[in-house]
């Protein structure tokens, strides 16, 4: 009998449960944490009143972590153990991080990194000891913890983190991660562009195809969503994990040392306060036509003509990958209805001049472009925790790029192509290729390419246990699961037994934006190539197929050929292999045929022969009642 609780008359009814949780951008060179507070998100404050987090950790001997402003006052003195921009080195190792060169020019100039990290994981040497990337982006993330609770009076029970939008599985994985290593519960990674078509799809009446432009200071990202009745789907998406406004500082403090007559600067001091003068000069010029700089002995004046001049290379590869996403979306630049920008770079007018001429329209700004992700999130999490109903909004994001299987000649099998709408779960069958075949291997693979050498690897793993079969018997089922923060899981299971291999796919270093424009643009150079590559590569394992069957046969049931029929079906395996080895596809088909007209006799033979062996001694009775 279940008991009902009846209210006092005249009471007021209870307050529902207000779950706390919060959203966290976690960005390059500054964090945010945003939650919600009397029907609206804000972001929250620190003690002094100031919303943004520099993401910089300052490690002294002997003492706790000093992380925002604090540790940010410490990089002109103690810049060796000022910890700045560890986003980008996220699920990297320290050779991917050594050979981007310029992309981490701050990290390769200030840091001494430990060389016999294991694995390759990086690890910065610092007065506290060795640090990683995890471990930096967890003091930062703590910080941020700290400050919500404070401010919510409570602890915190979830929390949704932004993540660039081509992070991939690594990057991903070390961000959950270090938010495990402060105890923080994820509830979901969130892409930045994402994030911020939430704020402002809640926020606005906008509806329509709008591009989410999403500069940081050490990631870019370009998203096009189409806003329709509260629905947020992302049509395409692109980007560079190596590309932001730090970049745009690195092309005025290379202007003031060439100005300067200034050599390469090793010195981790003069570095640090080279970069305060050109992070100083990009934000005058915001506003003033012209700024003076002055560093070392040398002054000069740069104008914002000449800005525009410096940093015309990395314009054009914003405005590139734009042009890719909407071409991607097989769009024009004319169906855009609105641009958002997002991401504290975007103030530079450089970028908003160069946005509002590609699209032919200004770009809206009416959220702080700082803020605006940390919103998205904090509305994200709001929902994800159970104060507000899931339906209030649906939110669907994509894979960037394809993911499959090598199958036998190199093939690649796309499971789930590139700009499926995540998460998503596909399956596919399979089957053995060699007769008594007890284990298989299985080859993980993203791109857009046909063949196996032009993608790139991600995991392997191998499913033992299946039972002997004859070639083509056994039944193995492959499903591909990536979930809501794009992370991918792969499953084999031999369907007769049950037998199940998996894995999570973790790789140990991530894509940059030109290796994914490389894998792009390369499928698109080579379809052509590529569809007669795998022609040949079907066609010559069809044939190969036939060879070992065959060859089987014959070694079985040889006695059943007449000499005649042993020289036909043996001049006809001749020519398949050869072929096979040199032919196009078209002729290795037309061989595979003839192999297959020349043996037909002798395998109609063998089946009428298998088949009495197997039916002798019972009886038409016995058969039928076998197959009711």
């Amino acid at each position: 009998m279940a008991l009902l609780q009846i209210s006092e008359p005249g009471s007021k009814p209870a307050k529902p449960l207000h779950r706390l949780a919060v959203g966290i951008d976690l960005g390059t060179t500054n964090s945010l944490v945003a939650a919600s507070s009397a029907g609206a998100v804000e972001i929250l404050a620190d003690d002094e009143g100031s919303h943004l987090l520099p993401s910089v950790v300052h490690y002294p001997a002997g003492l706790e972590p000093v992380v925002g402003q604090d540790a940010l006052d410490q990089l002109t003195i103690d810049p060796a153990n000022t910890i700045i921009s560890a986003k980008r080195m996220l699920g990297k190792n320290l050779l991917d991080i050594q050979a981007e060169g310029d992309a981490n020019k701050a990290a390769t100039s200030l840091y001494q990194f430990d060389q016999n990290s294991r694995d390759g994981v990086p690890q910065i040497l610092t007065a506290a000891g060795l640090k990683s990337p995890v471990q930096i982006s967890a003091d930062i993330l703590g910080t941020l913890a700290s400050r919500a609770e404070s401010v919510l009076g409570g602890k915190l029970e979830g929390v949704v983190i932004t993540v660039p939008a081509y992070f991939n599985d690594a990057q991903r994985q070390q961000t959950k991660e270090a938010a495990k290593l402060v105890g923080l519960n994820v509830l979901r990674l969130l892409n930045e562009p994402t994030a911020a078509a939430v704020a402002y799809g809640l926020d606005t009446n906008d509806q329509g195809r709008i591009i989410i432009f999403d500069l940081g200071g050490g990631t870019f990202d370009v998203s096009l969503l189409s806003l329709q009745r509260g629905v947020f789907e992302v049509l395409s998406t692109g980007g560079d994990t190596n590309l932001g406004g730090d970049d745009f500082d690195r092309v005025i403090m290379d202007w003031i040392c060439s100005e300067a007559g200034l050599d390469q600067i090793t010195d981790s001091k003069s570095f640090a306060r080279l970069r305060n003068a050109a992070i100083a000069a990009k934000h005058s010029l915001t506003e003033a036509d012209i700024v003076e700089i002055n560093f070392e002995n040398w002054q000069g004046a740069l104008s914002r003509a000449q800005f525009i001049e410096l940093s015309a290379e990395l314009v054009k590869r914003i405005i590139n990958t734009c042009r890719r996403v909407i071409r991607d979306a097989s769009i024009s630049v004319d169906e855009i209805d609105n641009i958002v920008l997002v991401g504290g770079a975007t103030r530079m007018l450089v970028i908003r001049e160069a946005v509002a001429e590609f699209f032919g329209k200004p770009a809206l700004a009416e959220i702080d472009p700082d803020k605006v992700v940390a919103i998205g999130a904090g509305i994200q999490a709001d929902v994800l925790i159970g104060n507000k109903p899931a339906n209030d909004f649906l939110l669907l994001d994509v894979n960037p790029l394809s993911l499959g299987i090598e199958t036998m000649g190199e093939l690649v099998e796309k499971i789930i192509p590139r700009n499926t709408t995540i998460p998503v779960a596909r399956d596919q069958e399979f089957t053995t290729f060699k007769e008594g075949q007890t284990a298989m291997s299985f080859h993980v693979v993203q791109g857009e390419r046909e063949l196996v050498s032009d993608c790139r690897s991600l995991a392997r793993f191998e499913l033992r246990g299946i039972p002997p079969m004859v070639a083509g018997a056994a039944k193995i089922r492959v499903k591909f699961q990536v979930d809501a923060d794009g992370l991918l899981s792969v499953s084999a299971e031999e369907l007769s037994t049950g037998m199940i291999a998996e894995i999570q796919v973790k790789p140990s270093f991530g894509l940059n934006a030109d290796a994914i424009e490389e894998m792009l643009q390369s499928s698109q150079e080579n379809a052509l190539a590529d569809m007669e590559a795998r022609s040949i590569g079907e066609a010559r394992l069809e044939a190969q197929q036939l060879i070992d069957a065959l060859a089987s046969a014959v070694e079985i049931d040889g006695d059943l050929l007449d000499e005649s029929e042993s020289l036909l079906i043996k001049a006809a395996i001749e020519k398949l292999e050869r072929a096979n080895t040199e032919g196009d596809s078209s002729e290795i088909r037309v061989l595979t045929e003839d192999l297959n007209r020349v043996s037909g006799n002798f395998a109609a033979r063998r089946m009428d022969l298998h088949i009495g062996a197997a039916l002798r001694g019972e009886s038409i009775d016995m058969i039928e009642s076998s197959s009711d």
